[in-house]
């Protein structure tokens, strides 16, 4: 007589299953690592190039306000294509991209990618000419603090660089075509080109004032589409004009961008009323603020916008798939990663951030009074560094089930905070510093909100998880943090903080101690637990 098998045992075939099951989402994690390495190490290069440009706009331009007129007529294109394009291309794209890949539907995909190409073109170009024609009412409206000559400057600068918004809605197609076919080094190569432009325009074109800087930013904008060109010709990139309305893949698309077009308006509205009101606030607070949150965007770039870049393609596909676990384990493992960089992240730049920005921008017409203010806004942003990553992953959550609505309300409360704030921040002795003070504090609150919606939503980050992973993580921070401060009080010994030999010793000492003790406390807690990074 045959003896029935134990159901709570399990049969040698659903062990098999479970091994099977289990060696696919250790590769599939293994294969989002890797192109998490590669993204991020393409969004480290770019950030850092990022820097050394405005390392050379510092030196030749400072803190003046001909840089800041720059900065002002550049919201305009780049509001322009951050509603129309931007990361609404990218979020709504991808999803159905890969579900036409994973059907094995090939045609259907590069139809759909010739027909948003053709959209954007054709949209971003109209939108260009009339906004040339309202330049001058815009400009008014953003910069309201300033004279007439120099708002009628500023608009001239804006007529300049809207012929860029329509390259770059390309280009963002482009690098989302080849992020989903997990092509990441000419995407992530793409920034690159564009801050080597802004260089050259700098150093180069500085007799010609800011005017040659926006010509070449739109030099930029152009490279950042070309170089990105081999690589579709390499994937069999079959581009015919159409506007492709009838495709079901098209209209599924400009349905899910619809939402998200909300939120990055939301998104730069608020980026722009940042300007207005710094624009009431004395010559070089519009600088100050911009060159703060260029550094940010270091550390921002990395850990959040590389990480959750890397790891959508492979959300949207398990989740296209039906594999709602190997989509938590990938997304579980990018909050983690996301998270602790950010905390060391803030820690140290508003530890060592005045020498940071000393090192980087103390030279030729950026002075030391430049070097504190720029200091005294990143300390104030730094706060926010966790809630700005946490929303650049949390969202993709949510656009990998294809929901792009709930990321837009949740922008929506973070915008209302931060105006809110800015308002009440910006007449405190705070003053520019107040504004990004109220931006981190929106950041904070928008990625708590999108956490709970989530986990309510897919049962993903619950608040034990948080709880416990802040529990294991916290030590490892104030450990860092320990090590930054010991090892800029040793500098500071010897050398002046006020020289660049103080200010490197400072960086390289602190950091270098902080992480030190970081990894001493991370690895006697049992360290190297892959767990540890995973939220479990």
């Amino acid at each position: 007589m045959t003896q029935s098998p134990d159901p709570s045992q399990g049969t040698p075939v659903d062990e098999t299953a479970s091994e099977l099951a289990a060696a696919r989402r250790g590769s599939a994690i293994e294969a989002s690592l890797n192109a998490a390495l590669i993204v991020g190490s393409g969004f480290a290069a770019s950030k850092v190039l990022g820097l050394l440009r405005n390392v050379v706009i510092g030196n030749q331009y400072g803190a003046s306000h001909e840089y800041e007129m720059f900065l002002a007529a550049l919201t305009v294109p780049d509001t322009l294509f951050q509603i129309l394009a931007g990361g609404a291309v990218g979020s709504a794209f991808i999803p159905v991209f890969t579900g036409y890949l994973a059907g094995g539907d090939r045609a259907s995909a590069w139809r759909l990618t010739s027909s948003l190409a053709t959209l954007a073109v054709i949209g971003l170009g109209l939108a260009g000419v009339l906004l040339g024609f309202a330049a001058p009412l815009l400009i008014a409206a953003i910069v309201p603090g300033w004279n007439s000559a120099d708002q009628e400057r500023t608009t001239n600068l804006v007529r300049i660089m809207l012929a860029s918004p329509a390259i770059f809605a390309l280009s963002t197609l482009a690098t989302s075509t080849l992020n989903g076919l997990n092509r990441f080094a000419l995407a992530a190569a793409a920034p690159l080109v564009y801050n080597l432009s802004l260089c050259a325009g700098a150093i180069f074109l500085r007799p010609w004032g800011v005017e040659g800087l926006a010509l070449s930013a739109v030099a930029g904008a152009l490279l950042h589409l070309l170089v990105q060109i081999p690589g579709l010709i390499a994937v069999g990139l079959r581009f015919a004009p159409t506007l492709g309305i009838r495709l079901d893949g098209t209209r599924e698309v400009l349905a899910l961008m619809i939402p998200r077009m909300a939120g990055l308006g939301i998104s730069q509205v608020n980026q722009v009323i940042t300007v207005a009101l710094a624009s009431f606030l004395g010559e070089g607070s519009i600088a100050y603020l911009s060159y703060a949150w260029l550094i940010l965007m270091v550390p921002l770039g990395v850990a959040a916008m590389g990480i959750a870049t890397a790891l959508f393609p492979s959300l949207s596909r398990d989740m296209a798939a039906g594999r709602a676990d190997d989509a938590r384990g990938t997304f579980r493992l990018g909050l983690g990663l996301v998270l602790a960089i950010s905390l060391l992240s803030t820690l140290g730049l508003v530890i060592l951030g005045p020498s940071l920005v000393g090192i980087l921008f103390g030279r030729g017409a950026f002075g030391a009074e430049a070097v504190a203010a720029t200091a005294f806004a990143l300390g104030w942003y730094a706060l926010g560094l966790a809630g700005h990553g946490t929303i650049e992953m949390v969202s993709r959550g949510f656009y990998a089930i294809r929901d792009t609505a709930t990321p837009v309300r949740a922008a929506a409360m973070g915008a209302s905070i931060n105006i809110g704030l800015s308002l009440v921040l910006m007449r405190t002795p705070l003053s520019y510093g107040g504004l990004a003070l109220a931006n981190g504090i929106a950041a904070l609150c928008e990625a708590s909100l999108l956490v709970v919606l989530l986990h309510h939503r897919l049962g993903w980050v619950g608040r034990s998880a948080i709880s416990q992973f802040t529990r294991a993580l916290l030590p490892v921070g104030l450990a860092f943090g320990l090590g930054c401060l010991i090892g800029r009080a040793a500098v500071t010994h010897y050398l002046s903080p006020d020289i660049w030999p103080g200010q490197l010793a400072i960086v390289t000492s602190g950091a270098a101690l902080g992480l030190a003790l970081a990894a001493a406390t991370y690895l006697s807690q049992g360290g190297l637990n892959k767990d540890f990074w995973r939220l479990t």
